[in-house]
């Protein structure tokens, strides 16, 4: 098996990412609760929709095109979820995304770290020459935090799905490529010294 689909375990001093499991599922619908529901600008699974959604990621995984993790606090504690997607071993890229995190953890150094843990898997370790972000364009706080993190914007797709409401998402879509990695991990590590956060 390619080192693209082992399952892996990401670990920092901060957080923890454990592959997703059904066994996260109570933890997962407590954390996406804690300031996520009704969130305009991404979808939260909640009691009724989350097995859909670990069916979603299950396929995607089954099929190479996502690595989908559980995200951990430094106490154990289940604080929300991420993922590779897009996930194309040919042209050695990955987007990193489908992230949701309790509002207690966001601008918190764990927030960081489980920004370069994954950045270094894709990097260091699959070799990626690309690893994308994206974003709803109405989420501000979300694109300046990408764009905190050293990602450069590629370009705005217009009309690039239809929401739970039925209204069609632009999507902004940022970049950061092999040789820039060096400079955005130098970045997340001042962060991380300085218990700072890009979220």
């Amino acid at each position: 098996m390619s080192r693209w689909h082992e399952p892996v375990i990401l670990t920092g001093e901060h957080v923890t990412l454990r592959p997703l499991a059904r066994a996260d599922r109570a933890a997962l619908l407590d954390a996406f609760a804690d300031g996520l529901a009704g969130s305009f600008a991404t979808v939260v699974p909640g009691p009724d929709t989350i097995d859909g959604w670990y069916n979603g990621l299950e396929a995607e995984a089954a099929v190479g095109r996502a690595l989908p993790f559980t995200v951990f606090d430094r106490d154990g504690r289940v604080s929300g979820a991420t993922r590779f997607l897009r996930m194309n071993e040919a042209h050695r890229r990955v987007d990193i995304g489908g992230t949701l995190y309790a509002k207690r953890v966001q601008r918190t150094a764990l927030n960081t770290e489980a920004k370069r843990l994954p950045l270094a898997q894709a990097f260091e370790m699959l070799d990626c020459q690309c690893v994308q972000l994206r974003t709803n364009f109405h989420n501000r706080r979300s694109r300046a935090a990408i764009e905190r993190l050293g990602a450069r914007q590629d370009g705005v797709l217009r009309g690039h799905m239809i929401t739970a409401e039925g209204e069609a998402r632009d999507t902004v879509v940022y970049s950061i490529l092999a040789h820039e990695w060096p400079q955005v991990r130098r970045n997340l590590d001042q962060l991380l010294a300085a218990h700072g956060d890009p979220e």
